[in-house]
């Protein structure tokens, strides 16, 4: 029997094995979508997290490797899992960047990048302090034990620092989409772009400020370097992995930002095609209504326009309001200036133009 414990009899493996499969997963959406810097987060953190949960297994698990080496791969291990748990904090930090603005940027900009220095000093503090765990193998038990004391209160504070700039992210996106879904009911009755942008964002905040809280307390609690020994350890190691799962939400929200956008593109196109064929329905009632036919005709043939271009004002109306709803604005659905003169002239002019029945 080997002297250590097997890398798959860990649970390392297993959340090393989610990161993997999480990268595939992005390279697959990327695909579908489109690949730019919102599809990277998530394979990046997966990528970072598969790393570094094997470098835990080597710096920690192992006992044949010099300890020098085992040093080096803890400090690694520390770095990326900095890049895994922060880097998803900039899922929203790139959404945001595009809709805030001024002063509201400059301030949520200024406390994001204020807490991600705090978090790097925090990690780069647990690196250096593992490194004397590794270094002290062998050593003092009292002296171990102060030291994972002191690792395990740093991991409060970083633990506790996540959350919050989790919700500093999501309460600046859950102001903005609302305001934006306030100003768009006034207009229309349906907002289902900015009621699918709310709920995601309230996603993301209850998953990743649920979990922060729950690793802070939990860690409190931990006795041993990478081990779990007690109950708060298995809760602990049960949000982590909740955690390494995180990326599969994000691309969630990616294909289903891809149909909503989608489907509103399709629909406004399909109005706007509907106009067009509308217009040109009425363009060959109103030559013959003009053409200088006898009294019967052209009333017969004014009656046809009416009829027309009744049903195509309506279908403008009605386009007009879903394509609001859609995020468009009035004036995209409005008649042109063309349509008008075809569609919105007086009935009783024409007649007295063209020498018939007035109505």
């Amino acid at each position: 029997m080997a002297p250590y414990p097997i890398f798959f009899e860990l649970s390392w493996s297993i959340l090393s094995t989610i990161g993997i499969a999480n990268v595939f997963f992005g390279l697959l959406v990327g695909n579908i979508t489109s690949f730019t810097y919102i599809t990277a987060v998530p394979i990046i953190t997966s990528a970072a997290s598969a790393v570094a949960n094997g470098l835990c297994y080597y710096a920690f698990y192992l006992t044949s490797p010099p300890v020098a080496n085992r040093a080096v791969a803890s400090v690694f291990a520390d770095v990326l899992w900095l890049v895994q748990e922060a880097g998803l904090s900039f899922y929203n930090y790139i959404i945001l960047n595009r809709v805030l603005r001024d002063i509201q940027w400059s301030i949520y900009a200024g406390m994001f990048w204020v807490i991600i220095l705090a978090l790097t000093l925090i990690r780069v503090s647990i690196a250096i302090t593992r490194i004397r765990l590794v270094l002290d193998e062998g050593e003092a038990e009292s002296s171990s034990a102060e030291l994972q004391k002191t690792v395990d209160d740093l991991h409060v504070a970083y633990f506790a620092l996540l959350a919050v700039l989790e919700c500093v992210s999501a309460y600046h996106l859950l102001s903005t989409f609302a305001k934006a879904r306030r100003s768009t009911l006034k207009r229309a009755s349906k907002t289902g772009v900015f009621t699918y942008l709310i709920r995601s964002t309230e996603v993301r905040l209850a998953f990743l400020a649920v979990i922060g809280t729950v690793r802070a307390v939990t860690h409190s609690l931990q006795t041993e370097a990478q081990g779990v020994t007690n109950v708060a350890g298995q809760i602990g190691r049960f949000a982590y992995a909740l955690q390494c799962l995180f990326p599969v939400i994000l691309y969630i929200d990616l294909l289903s930002s891809k149909i909503v956008f989608t489907n509103k593109r399709r629909h406004t196109t399909t109005t706007s095609d509907d106009s067009s064929r509308n217009q040109q329905a009425c363009a060959p009632a109103r030559q013959s209504v003009a053409s200088g036919n006898d009294d019967a005709a052209s009333f017969s043939s004014q009656t046809d326009v009416h009829g027309v271009c009744a049903a195509h004002s309506g279908h403008l109306r009605a386009g007009s309001q879903n394509y609001v709803a859609a995020g468009g604005s009035f004036a995209a659905a409005a008649p042109d200036a063309e349509t008008r003169a075809q569609c919105g002239g007086s009935k009783t002019g024409r007649y007295q133009q063209n020498g018939g029945i007035r109505g």
